[in-house]
């Protein structure tokens, strides 16, 4: 699953919910706000069941041949067939996405898509961008055939999927659906090398603080690149019954720790050439850290003067907050965002758009969602805020101030 910008895009993982759905199942859609009535249609293509409410059949037909194509290209890697036609839900935007009830839990601001493994099913919304939709079909249909090789052959079962590392699942959906190269995935390794902490094998799959999405691509490309796609099912399936430590050593002779040895060694030196003058001398000043905000801080936006610096963070411990601070001290004004609860917005988009000053540096803008669809909200120094809703406009990113400070333009979704 992947929201393209990164998507992403976090996230609820469909390995996760596959092995808590039997404990869970019967509390399927609770505990979520519910804004609207979706009336699905169903439309067939070769391959796929595809539930959606969209007015335009042009949509439905682009979705529909993409699919297809992803069907093609994974049958390839995995050698195997879907054998009835494998149902994707379609919503028009991801305000809609979040009230789904096909899946268990409440769906996050990260969640680009789920596929639910005990029914095979893809559930995503579509996006502002055709390549960050593509790319989520993609990852997600990974996972179907990833179910489908796992729990229709005898040779294994369902406990098999406990066998299988966070970081293979979705490294291999995201190596399948963007090929080996990646800059967030190349951000995270340049990252590591360049604070020399690469991890082992071992160290991805007990420490939850290496992202599972990049460092599993990593791992993917990796081994694609040196010994071959033809090898990626039958380590993934010899994994699932095994473990990755006799995957490893069945099919590339060599043991977890040769294996990350010679992974670390490969990047170490991919990295150190590309940055023989910045890795001594790193250029900026760090202002925003976890000594002064939270372990989370990310879509910094400083304001057209240069004096202030709004950003997202999690030092409040419950939630992604919007921040105010001061770029030469880096210490935090206030909250931005400590109105935003009291008028029941029920998310801030922090990772599609880091919002937007006014010219005059005076108001900041940023997007939300509130009762199902976007909203667009503006404060100011005083945390005054405003909040703007588009008619006919449910779901819209990426604000822009107009030179003159008196609109602003974003980007938007209509009828998917």
């Amino acid at each position: 699953m992947r929201g393209c910008s990164f998507i992403v895009k976090s996230l609820i993982l469909s390995f996760l919910i596959f092995l808590s759905f039997s404990s869970y199942s019967q509390y399927f859609g609770q505990n979520r706000p519910i804004y609207k009535t979706f009336n699905f249609k169903v439309h067939q293509s070769p391959h796929f069941e595809i539930y959606h409410y969209f007015e335009n059949d042009s949509v439905v037909q682009e979705l529909a041949q993409s699919a297809e194509q992803w069907y093609h290209m994974h049958q390839q890697v995995f050698g195997d067939t879907i054998k009835e036609r494998n149902p994707i839900i379609f919503y028009k935007n991801h305000a809609d996405f979040q009230q789904t009830t096909a899946i268990l839990g409440t769906v996050g601001v990260g969640t680009g898509g789920v596929t639910e493994a005990l029914k095979n099913r893809v559930i995503m919304p579509v996006t502002e961008g055709w390549a960050q939709t593509d790319h989520v079909l993609g990852h997600e249909l990974v996972h179907a055939f990833q179910f489908n090789s796992i729990l229709t052959k005898d040779s294994t079962n369902l406990n098999s999927l406990q066998n299988l590392p966070l970081w293979m699942v979705e490294g291999m959906a995201e190596y399948l659906s963007i090929g080996s190269v990646d800059p967030h995935t190349a951000m995270w390794m340049r990252d590591v090398v360049l604070n020399d902490n690469f991890p082992t094998l071992e160290m991805i799959t007990r420490d939850q603080s290496y992202f599972p999405y990049r460092y599993g691509h990593a791992f993917w490309a990796f081994v694609g690149r040196t010994f071959g796609d033809s090898l990626i099912a039958p380590i993934f399936e010899e994994t699932a019954k095994r473990g990755y430590e006799v995957a490893l050593k069945r099919y590339l002779g060599l043991s977890e720790k040769e294996f990350s040895e010679i992974w670390k060694k490969t990047y170490v030196e991919h990295f150190k050439m590309m940055m023989k003058d910045t890795v001594d001398n790193p250029s900026g000043a760090e202002i925003i850290h976890k000594r002064n905000a939270g372990h989370i801080n990310i879509s910094p936006s400083i304001s057209p003067d240069g004096k202030y610096v709004a950003f997202y963070s999690e030092k409040e411990l419950f939630s992604i907050d919007l921040f105010l601070a001061e770029t030469a001290t880096g210490r935090t004004i206030h909250k931005l965002s400590s109105v935003i609860h009291n008028n029941e917005v029920d998310a801030l988009n922090f990772i599609e758009s880091a919002g937007a000053w006014s010219p005059d540096s005076e108001k900041f803008a940023f997007i939300g969602f509130s009762k199902g669809i976007n909203k667009l909200l503006i404060v100011d120094g005083r945390q005054v805020q405003t909040e703007i809703e588009i008619p006919g406009v449910p779901a819209f990113n990426y604000p822009a101030w107009a030179p003159d400070g008196k609109s602003i333009v974003v980007s938007g979704l209509v009828k998917g």
